[in-house]
Parts: structure tokens; C-alpha cells; sequence
């Protein structure tokens, strides 16, 4: 059975596609703003959107281009409203320098990324995770970012409600790196009612607005309270180096020093809060896949029929990719003959392993261009190398 409330948010278990169930995870969360351009394989997000917010008393607005999203949710974040878009490979690249915009400004929002094959518009209709590393080091300068990896649709819809709560803790875009496998999938998808779901709020100043500064923050905390354009205080705000005030600050490297340490700390010294992990047979393993998305999925046979051959291989599936585990893949890598990395596309997250290995553990790629998911053998073939049994052509 299913429901919707009074302000059109839903409740109940659905048969839903993943791409639909992102958006409903963003209406749930709170969401009411969606400035987005239409692009394969995400464009459903947006549909669903543009039906579903006027219902729930949200706005959306399909943008000129890729580059006017990314802006226009920056915007609507600081009128107030929790903001989202949604693209894939080419309007990604396009949103990069908004990004990086939206990190600066310190502005809590989501961007969705439905991954296909690429580079340049490349497989528009077929799966793909090539866009890892960009999102990690896609926009230009110094900074670290959250980005999350579902592997269904059912936790889509929940990471999508995740993202923006920590979009809201840590003042920042948070990314959702999904992929065409898992947002075109449809499966059983349970919506908790309202009361049910955990939904952190924008934390506002509470001093006079004659005492806010927009980027004070107190000892012992990482970001300030945020005001509301139209709500008697005074903003600035710009993407240059900044003070406490918002004003450009870029007469010496003090300020760039402190934001930018800030930037980063803020979320590589809450790590331990943020980084999320799905683990599975390690603790007798001698060989570990670590993988993402849909290419986690995927190995999970290959995994099951290594055990029935007596290899004991586990999983570590990488729920949050940015901020890395380092720790945990260093651990890891000191207990076991071999880790495993299928993701598809040429070898990407598979370099952060091995980096993080430090040579302690023999690291296989299991690559795969995109246009379709991985053939379980070649994952169980890397498996069977990885423990060092012999391996046919």
C-alpha cells in the first residue's frame, strides 16, 4: 500500500526506478528547488521532478544548460530553499567550475550524476563509472568533496536523503555518483512515512543580525550558521579568498591558508562520521573486492563462487568513495594475499587502492570501458589470480 500526505511527499513500498526514486529521496529530504537540464540517462530525475514538486509546493526549472543548473541551485540554496540537480557525463564536466564555486561559497546542495560511458557524449543510453576521479578532482584548486555510491534503488532514495543531510552538517555540495545500471533499474523501493526519516535542518544565526558575520565559525566547530538572503541580514559572499565577512581577502596567503585548511578539514577530520562502508566475509579473507555501484553488485556471484572453490575472498563495498578509507584499505591490505577492483571503466579508483596498499597486498583491476557490466568470470578469473591459484586462458 502507498500514500502521499498532504504536501505530496510519499510513503509506502513501490515498484520504482532508480532515477525516480533519487527524486522522491530529494522530496522526502526536504528538497524543493530543481534546476536541471535534460540528459540521458537522468533525465528521469528531472521528469519526476518537474511532476512531483509543484505537488509538494516546490519549484522547478529547467535550465539553459548544464552551466546555469549548477548556479541556479547555488542560488536557491541561499534564498532558503534545500536545492538539487541532476546530470551525466557531459553536463558533469560542464557543472565543474560551479562546483567548485558552490565548495567556496560554502553552499549546502546536492548534485546527482547518473554515470554512462564516455569521454564526450560517448554511450548516452549505457552504463559507465568513469566519472570517479572527476569528482574528486574535477573542479580547479584545493578542496574535498563527499561523494556517495548506491547500488540500488532503494538506496538511492536513501543516499539521496543522506546526501542532504551532510550537505547540511558540513555546508557543502555533496555528490551522489550513481550510474545508468542503477538509476534506469526498477526495483522494490520502501519510502518510510515522514516521521520515520532523518532530516537534519539548516542551522541559522541566532545572534542580532547587526553581530553575523557569514563565515564565522565558532572554536571547536567547522562551519557557520547560515542566514537566509531576504531575512535581514547582511551576506557577502563571493568565490574569491575570503574573511570571516565574505569580503575578498587576497592581499596575502594567510586567508587562502586558514579557508582552505578549513575547507578541507571540515570533512577529511570527520572522516570516521562520514565514510560509510558495506563489509562482507572479511574476517577470514584472504582476498577482498573492493568495488562501487553497480560493478559491487556484480562481483557478488564471482564472490560466491570463489568460496565454493575454497578461496576466501570478502567485500568492501565503497557505500561513500570520496572522502577515501584510507585506513581501512591500509588494514585491509596488511591481512590479505590480494585485493580485487572491478569498476567500469579503465582503472580509476583502483590507483586510490593501490595508494593506499602501499605495496603490502598484491592489487588486481578488473577495468571495463562501459556499454555494459562486468562478465562474472573475468571477476572470479582476477579472484583466482589475486589468491594465487593458476589461472587458464
Amino acid at each position: 500500500m502507498s500514500k502521499a500526505n498532504h504536501k505530496g511527499v510519499l510513503s509506502g513500498e513501490f515498484f520504482m526506478q532508480g532515477d525516480i526514486a533519487c527524486a522522491e529521496g530529494a522530496i522526502c529530504a526536504g528538497c524543493r528547488f530543481f534546476g536541471g537540464y535534460p540528459i540521458t540517462p537522468a533525465t528521469e530525475v528531472a521528469q519526476r521532478m518537474s511532476e512531483r514538486l509543484p505537488i509538494a509546493d516546490g519549484v522547478f526549472i529547467q535550465m539553459e544548460d548544464e552551466l546555469a543548473s549548477m548556479n541556479v541551485i547555488l542560488g536557491a540554496s541561499w534564498a532558503g530553499q534545500k536545492s538539487m540537480t541532476a546530470t551525466s557525463g557531459p553536463g558533469f564536466s560542464l557543472m565543474m567550475e560551479n562546483l567548485g564555486l558552490g565548495i567556496m561559497l560554502e553552499t549546502p546542495c546536492v548534485l546527482v550524476n547518473v554515470q554512462r560511458g564516455g569521454p564526450s557524449t560517448g554511450l548516452p543510453t549505457l552504463v559507465g563509472q568513469g566519472d570517479m576521479m572527476q569528482a574528486r578532482y574535477g573542479s580547479h584548486g584545493d578542496y574535498a568533496i563527499i561523494a556517495l555510491a548506491p547500488s540500488s534503488p532503494q538506496e538511492l532514495f536513501d543516499l539521496t536523503i543522506h546526501a542532504f543531510n551532510l550537505a547540511e552538517i558540513y555546508r557543502t555540495p555533496v555528490l551522489v555518483m550513481t550510474d545508468a545500471e542503477v538509476g534506469h533499474m526498477t526495483e522494490k523501493v520502501v519510502i518510510p512515512p515522514p516521521e520515520e526519516i532523518e532530516i537534519v535542518p539548516r542551522r541559522k544565526p541566532t545572534c542580532p543580525p547587526e553581530e553575523y558575520l557569514p563565515y564565522r565559525v565558532a572554536p571547536g566547530e567547522w562551519v557557520s550558521p547560515m542566514a537566509v538572503a531576504g531575512d535581514g541580514y547582511r551576506i557577502h559572499t563571493t568565490g574569491l579568498t575570503h574573511d570571516e565577512r565574505g569580503y575578498p581577502a587576497t592581499t596575502g596567503d594567510s586567508a587562502q591558508w586558514s579557508l582552505i585548511q578549513r575547507l578541507i578539514d571540515k570533512i577529511e577530520k570527520n572522516k570516521d562520521d562520514i565514510i560509510i562502508l558495506e563489509k562482507d566475509g572479511l574476517d577470514d579473507a584472504d582476498v577482498v573486492i573492493v568495488s562501487y555501484g553497480i560493478a559491487a553488485r556484480t562481483a557478488i556471484w564471482p564472490m560466491q563462487m570463489a568460496r565454493e572453490e575454497g578461496i576466501k575472498v570478502g567485500m568492501l563495498r565503497l557505500v561513500t568513495v570520496w572522502p577515501f578509507p584510507d585506513e581501512q584499505i591500509c588494514e585491509l591490505a596488511g591481512q590479505v594475499k590480494g585485493i580485487v577492483v572491478p569498476e567500469i571503466n579503465m582503472g580509476q579508483i583502483v590507483r586510490e587502492v593501490e595508494r593506499c596498499t602501499a605495496g603490502q597486498a598484491k592489487v588486481l583491476s578488473v577495468p571495463h570501458p562501459g556499454g555494459d557490466i562486468h562478465d562474472p568470470q573475468e571477476v572470479l578469473k582476477a579472484i583466482r589470480e589475486a589468491a594465487g591459484r593458476e589461472v587458464k586462458e
